[in-house]
């Protein structure tokens, strides 16, 4: 079992930032994907973005050049750093950790961006 808790949302002026951190604990592998997704009022949850335990990250193109998906493998933590916050950001963000067939979700934290 994985147990994800995360942390950073609030209200925020659209053009302010944001800093999201998901702390992990429990059954963790050395090689594993964890990332962040949102998922607005009535709509499909959605990737925001990636980073495998090697560092490699991936982006949904909505937030390409404003997010930044950064990991502490030692820490077992996950930061999302948002900038440039738009309206359209507004959604409940969730950690996900992956490692093959096995997901685990937080339970999420809202972040709100007013224009």
């Amino acid at each position: 079992q994985v147990q994800l808790v995360e942390s950073g949302g609030g209200l925020v002026q659209a053009g302010g930032s944001l800093r999201l951190s998901c702390t992990a604990s429990g059954s963790i592998s050395s090689a594993n994907t964890m990332g962040w997704y949102r998922q607005a009022p009535g709509m499909q949850r959605d990737l925001v973005a990636t980073i495998t335990s090697g560092g490699t990250t991936n982006y949904a193109y909505s937030v390409k050049g404003r997010f930044t998906i950064s990991r502490d493998n030692a820490k077992k933590v996950v930061n999302l750093q948002m900038n440039s916050l738009k309206p359209e950001d507004t959604a409940v963000y969730l950690c996900n950790y992956n490692l093959g067939p096995f997901n685990y979700w937080g339970q999420g934290t809202q972040v709100t961006v007013s224009s």
